[in-house]
């Protein structure tokens, strides 16, 4: 996993929506996250979600149990001050994904969109996964975002890996279940587009 230094100093040196990945809403987040039927009270974690708009709309949405987790307090803090009235309404966690320790079977819906494909080390990977098995309920609902096989080589100037679907579904391996995938083109703020590929499972 890359140095916790190096993405406190991106989001201490840049706007919100200065960094590529900025989306104004995640939509094709929300859209994968209210598909899965859950109610209001599901378990969300948004991994890497920083200063991401996802957990404002989650909030608007009236989903009440949400986490955010990201290496990065500087990133969390900017996503407390903007939420304002609804940020003593959301667990934040700055930790390594690939060293915490979450809860048992504490969450409904495992959401990240472009931390994945940072981890080039296969190490960091199956720590990863691990950490999603602990965590994620049985049945429960695993959303990965990562750049597609047409995507960048490098974001904010580390390397990155690039999934087909099947392959990104073969990291997470037969304990859970490629319910659908599905592309999407990020326009960044600088006038350049990413590709990326959505894969949603279910936990077995």
């Amino acid at each position: 996993m890359q140095s916790k230094e190096h993405w406190e100093k991106v989001y201490s040196t840049k706007a919100e929506d200065a960094v590529s990945w900025f989306q104004p809403h995640a939509d094709m987040s929300l859209a994968l996250i209210r598909a899965t039927g859950l109610g209001a009270d599901a378990g969300i974690i948004d991994v890497g979600g920083g200063a991401s708009t996802l957990v404002d709309d989650l909030a608007a949405d009236g989903y009440t149990d949400l986490t955010v987790l990201d290496l990065s307090a500087a990133a969390l803090e900017l996503a407390r001050k903007r939420l304002v009235l609804h940020a003593n309404e959301v667990s934040w966690i700055q930790a390594d994904i690939t060293r915490v320790e979450l809860p048992l079977d504490r969450y409904d819906i495992w959401h990240d969109r472009a931390v994945f494909h940072f981890l080039t080390d296969p190490a960091d990977r199956a720590a990863y996964v691990a950490t999603v098995l602990r965590s994620v309920k049985p049945g429960g609902h695993v959303i990965v975002a990562t750049f597609s096989e047409e995507g960048p080589l490098q974001c904010s100037g580390l390397p990155v890996m690039r999934y087909r679907p099947e392959a990104l579904h073969e990291q997470f391996g037969s304990a859970f279940v490629l319910m659908n995938h599905q592309k999407e083109e990020h326009h960044t703020p600088f006038g350049t587009m990413q590709q990326f590929v959505y894969c949603y499972c279910r936990r077995c």
